[in-house]
């Protein structure tokens, strides 16, 4: 299998912008992203695809590989679809800008759901940890998923999913934004129409299930820090210093 990294990449955040040009223990955290994805070595290529000309110059003159995206996109997925459709390889790794410090042994459980997958029956793959702080469960900007028995994902939401009826038998997973698809399942997404789910909750990959793809949920102790807010750039500060 030829797996390579994609991370997209948008300037204009609504809740931070411009936070993939903040400054991450002396590198933007873009270049922090793209060097860890790079330094894992799971990847033939790693690319960071933007429609920024701020996030491309910045990547290219740091010696990394970047793709300028040609037409407007609402989310990450297409913008990778578009990067990829020429580009020879099985599995797309989405690895997020704003997640600098993903775990190369998370990544290498989420790529061994396709070297199981002998009938190739999984569309993508994403990783998840258990949660339990309150404030952490009731916090929107946390994507939480339910899964069956199995580990493939049930649905995605922005609410405390399971509700929690009798407390002590809820249990709370947080979805990682880290995606693994078959090239095939990416370039289909882009000619799926978004339904009223992901228009709600504006989560992605609530379209996949939608149109009755499979996605392998992966549970990981590894737990990476998304960098949303000015406060998240702080904390990952002082946990890139230790």
């Amino acid at each position: 299998m030829k797996i390579i990294a994609m991370i997209p990449a948008r300037y204009e955040a609504s809740r931070f912008p411009g936070k993939l040009m903040k400054n991450l223990g002396g590198k933007s955290v873009i270049i922090r992203t793209y060097e860890n994805a790079v330094a894992t070595g799971l990847f033939s290529e790693v690319y960071v695809v933007t429609d920024s000309d701020i996030i491309f110059n910045e990547v290219v003159s740091n010696g990394g590989k970047a793709i300028m995206s040609i037409a407007e996109h609402e989310c990450g997925s297409d913008r990778i679809a578009e990067a990829v459709e020429h580009i020879d390889c099985d599995i797309v790794v989405n690895v997020q800008g704003d997640e600098p410090n993903v775990h190369k042994q998370a990544l290498t459980d989420l790529l061994a759901v396709y070297e199981n997958d002998t009938k190739k029956e999984i569309d993508l793959a994403s990783i998840m940890h258990q949660i339990d702080d309150l404030d952490e469960i009731s916090n929107p900007n946390n994507v939480k998923v339910i899964v069956d028995t199995n580990n493939y994902a049930l649905y995605f939401s922005r609410s405390p999913i399971p509700f929690p009826r009798e407390r002590s038998t809820a249990k709370y997973y947080k979805h990682q934004g880290i995606y693994a698809f078959r090239k095939s399942a990416i370039l289909e997404f882009t000619k799926m129409e978004m339904e009223y789910l992901e228009a709600s909750e504006k989560i992605e990959c609530l379209r996949y299930l939608a149109y009755n793809k499979t996605i392998k949920m992966v549970e990981t102790t590894h737990i990476s820090i998304g960098i949303d807010t000015p406060e998240d750039l702080i904390k990952a500060n002082i946990e890139f210093n230790k």
